[in-house]
Formats: C-alpha cells, structure tokens, sequence
C-alpha cells in the first residue's frame, strides 16, 4: 500500500480544488472561494507548500450581469503557449426551480507566470442551450482538444448531464454537445440529480473521467467514466461508467463528501495524486453551499489490475484547522 505522502488539509476553505503542475517545476492551484467573489491563483515547488502560499487575486466578480454572483470551480490549464482559467458565473444567487443561472466562462494570458499575468475575457463557452452550466474542464487527446462539462438539458429531468465535444480553440466548441452520463444510480440522485466536476485522466489505454454526484453535503461522492483510447469519445456508446461510487463519505476517517477533485503527480512524478475536497464533520447548518468548511485535500492513488485508479477512501486530517 501506498503510504500518504501529504497532510490533510492541505488549504483549508477552498472547494473545487485544481492543481496543475506546469513545466516550470510549479504546482498551479485554484479553486471556489467561500465568498464566491473571485479568482486567485497560487504556486508552490510543493503540493504541501500549496498551504502556505500567497494567493494572487487575478480577477473579481462584477456588480451586476453575467459574471456578478456565485463565481465557482475554476480550473488553471496550460495550452499552447498561454495559460486559460475556465470558470462558472451567475448573474444572480437567486435560484429558478431549484437551479442556479451558472454560464461557463474563460480567461486567457500569455504571460510566463500566470500570477503577474494580465487577464482577459474570452467571454462564455456556447452551448446549444441557454442553461445552467459549470465545471468546464479540457484535455487533448490523439492531437484533438476536447470539452467536457455539466449542463441542465431543459427536456431531461435533473440538475446537470455530463457532456463532451470537440474545441475549435480553448474557448469555443465545435461540435455538437454529446451527452455521455446522466444520473441513473441511487447514489448519483440524493438530493439531487447531479453530475458534475469532471477530471480527465488518460493512462492504461484509456480516457477515464472521474465527476461527482449528489447533493454537496455527506452524500456527495465520486463515480468514473471510461472509454478506450482508440475509440470514438463523441459517441456515447464508448463510455462505461462504474455501478457504485469509488470515493464517498467515510464515518471512520471523519472525512464527509468527498469530491469535485483534480489530479496531478507527485514532486518527483512517481506516483499519481488526486485532489479533492471533503469537510470533516458531517451535520451542517444551512445549505451546504453556504458552508465553508470543504477543505482541499491530497493523497496518492494506485491503479487496479483492470487499468482503473483505486482511490481507497479519504484519509484523516492530520493537521488541525486553524481557527
């Protein structure tokens, strides 16, 4: 067994978490922000060094419009020379029916160091609905870049679908969105039908597309998707998803709802690492979006003998939170 290399919580107060590490030696992280106010980045040579590092503030929310409320789950790529935050904002914390009014939106700089980088909008990721969308996520594969991301299809009952298409360039798709999950399991619909948070890995002959379902208290869990890397991503017949969850709320590690994670590598690139958030008490007052104890986590994960990762389950803190 793998020992744990990290000690949880690696950040505390920030959700959604997406680590990156660039070329440069540097561990990239972003995430949602309690206030859900804005986008701030910071680097580390390390994934624990991530705890002490000074966020940069590159971009806030606006008054009023489209970029004006509930600004949630960045993710820091780096694509072909420049690096892009994808994002989701609200022009309102209002709810319609039980859904938020999210868009997905895109920043680019050309910057070196994306934390002295002059930001500019790329404006929204278009869709073939004007409909809650979030959690954008990109990766390239067999010299093709794709989308994929959560979004409410008005004629499926729900809160988000998992999609994929192809990219004409970081901030536009190119073709039609294709669905390739929507909630069916028990585990995938406690109080509310959601798919979302996808995380691309491509290893073993596979893309694999880890996402997490439910509501975001103690329910929230992890699931994968996985297709053959030789076959066609935009049908939805390539894509297998798991039966049960493979990362979820454990009582003895005190670790609730763990998910909407990324994935990198270890300092030395050795072993692969998954990212993720969870909360450490499972009673919460209020609406669990409201509360801002998911904390950012890190721990090694290993593969199993069917090419699939075994995350095992979340690991005790084994730093005190700081008041």
């Amino acid at each position: 067994m793998t020992k744990q290399q990290y000690a949880n919580p690696v950040i505390e107060q920030r959700a959604d978490p997406w680590v990156y590490k660039h070329s440069d030696g540097y561990y990239y992280f972003t995430a949602s922000v309690p206030e859900y106010d804005r986008l701030e980045i910071r680097r580390s040579k390390t994934i624990q060094g991530l705890r002490e590092a000074e966020p940069v503030v590159v971009w806030r929310k606006y008054d009023v419009g489209p970029m004006s409320a509930n600004i949630w789950a960045p993710e820091i790529h780096y694509i072909d020379g420049k690096w892009y935050i994808y994002f989701a904002a609200a022009r309102t914390a209002e709810t319609n029916e039980g859904l938020f009014d999210h868009r997905m939106f895109v920043l680019e700089t050309d910057a070196e160091n994306p934390l002295e980088g002059e930001w500019v909008e790329k404006g929204q990721i278009k869709t073939k609905w004007e409909s809650f969308a979030l959690d954008a996520t990109t990766f390239e594969h067999n010299g093709v870049r794709y989308l994929v991301w959560p979004q409410k299809d008005p004629d499926i009952v729900g809160n988000s679908n998992l999609y994929i298409a192809e990219m004409e360039n970081p901030w536009t798709i190119s073709t039609e969105p294709v669905m390739i999950s929507t909630p069916e399991y028990d585990w995938e619909k406690i109080g509310f039908l959601v798919n979302e948070g996808p995380a691309v890995l491509v290893r073993n002959g596979k893309v694999i597309i880890a996402f997490s379902a439910s509501a975001t208290d103690f329910n929230y869990c992890m699931g994968l998707l996985y297709a053959d890397e030789n076959s066609n991503l935009l049908d939805p017949a390539s894509w297998k998803k798991t039966e049960k969850p493979v990362f979820q709320t454990n009582e003895e590690t005190s670790q609730y709802g763990p998910g909407h994670n990324s994935f990198t590598v270890s300092e030395d690139g050795t072993e692969d690492v998954i990212v993720y958030h969870a909360r450490n008490y499972k009673e919460i007052e209020g609406d669990p979006l409201y509360d801002p104890n998911r904390h950012t986590r890190a721990q090694v994960f290993t593969w199993g003998e069917d090419g699939l990762p075994v995350f095992g389950v979340p690991l005790a803190d084994s730093l005190p939170v700081r008041n």
